[in-house]
């Protein structure tokens, strides 16, 4: 699934942090995509026609071509907000149309980043230690268009403004009330690499001192001197749920599947407990940053 310039989506496809997908090769997952598509493009047919609108003439009102309303209306095209938005005040339908932006939403980004943000959601308890990049939840959109652009291969415009969308979809989290314990660790190289520039570069480091400043969320640096650290081994998140549940996983353990079972998250725990005692204190690391930021 990708989007287009018209306001709709397509395809399958986007890539956004792996390695939460409990079946990466879901084709059910699709079907259910197609269903819900195939059933939005139905209600909109319907409203169509009974306001007596040709699609031509839904398309022109719309700004969009004829072509577009029958992809639509076909179940090809995934609509966006904004074109539900239109739809629904040109047809008369009275919000019942705009109303379905939120079933649409369940499918419009990749499924693994539909399930992450689910699981970040729910979450009362998020602990994340990142090696190489900054965590998603922590980047601007700016920031995380340079690093999207950085894969190999080339993800195509449409895949990449995909997956940035789900990425920042998820920044949601901030807003959350009660708002969950959030406690992300950064490898100074993180900091340190300039991704998309020194302009965006220094706004993501803004960035990071206006989180920090956040009631519930620390941010920790770990300095590039620190060799007696146990992160060499890559990522470790660790979700936790109000029902005491958790989930969690790490690159370098459990063939960095998802993992749940009580013994093996404590090693995720324990690991990254070591990791933070070993690095600089939030209020050292808020330093550590505006450092950072004044040598750019």
């Amino acid at each position: 699934m990708s989007v287009v310039g018209d306001g709709t989506e397509c395809g399958d496809g986007g890539v956004d942090e792996p390695g939460w997908e409990v079946d990466p090769d879901d084709e059910s997952g699709a079907a259910v995509v197609a269903a819900v598509v195939a059933a939005v493009g139905r209600q909109i047919k319907a409203w169509r026609e009974a306001a007596g609108m040709r699609a031509c003439e839904l398309g022109l009102a719309l700004g969009y071509g004829e072509d577009l309303v029958y992809k639509v209306e076909g179940g090809r095209r995934i609509p966006r907000p904004e074109f539900m938005d239109g739809v629904d005040r040109a047809v008369g339908a009275g919000g019942k149309l705009a109303a379905m932006k939120s079933d649409l939403a369940e499918v419009r980004y990749p499924k693994k980043i539909r399930d992450l943000a689910k699981l970040e959601a729910k979450a009362v308890e998020l602990a994340s230690y990142g090696s190489h990049n900054l965590h998603g939840l922590l980047q601007t959109e700016e920031y995380a268009r340079a690093l999207l652009g950085t894969r190999r291969p080339v993800l195509p415009p449409d895949e990449l403004e995909r997956a940035l969308a789900g990425r920042i979809a998820r920044h949601s989290i901030f807003d959350r009330a009660p708002a969950p314990e959030l406690s992300f660790i950064q490898e100074e190289a993180s900091l340190r690499r300039p991704i998309g520039g020194v302009v965006v570069w220094r706004r993501q480091l803004e960035r990071l001192l206006i989180l920090g400043e956040l009631p519930f969320v620390d941010i920790q640096v770990m300095p590039t001197c620190r060799w007696d650290h146990p992160g060499t081994g890559g990522r470790i998140q660790v979700l936790k749920f109000a029902d005491g549940s958790a989930v969690g996983r790490a690159d370098d353990e459990f063939a960095g599947r998802p993992i749940s079972h009580p013994k093996q998250l404590r090693i995720l725990e324990l690991r990254y407990g070591v990791i933070g005692a070993r690095a600089l204190t939030p209020e050292e690391s808020r330093a550590f940053i505006e450092q950072v930021l004044g040598e750019t």
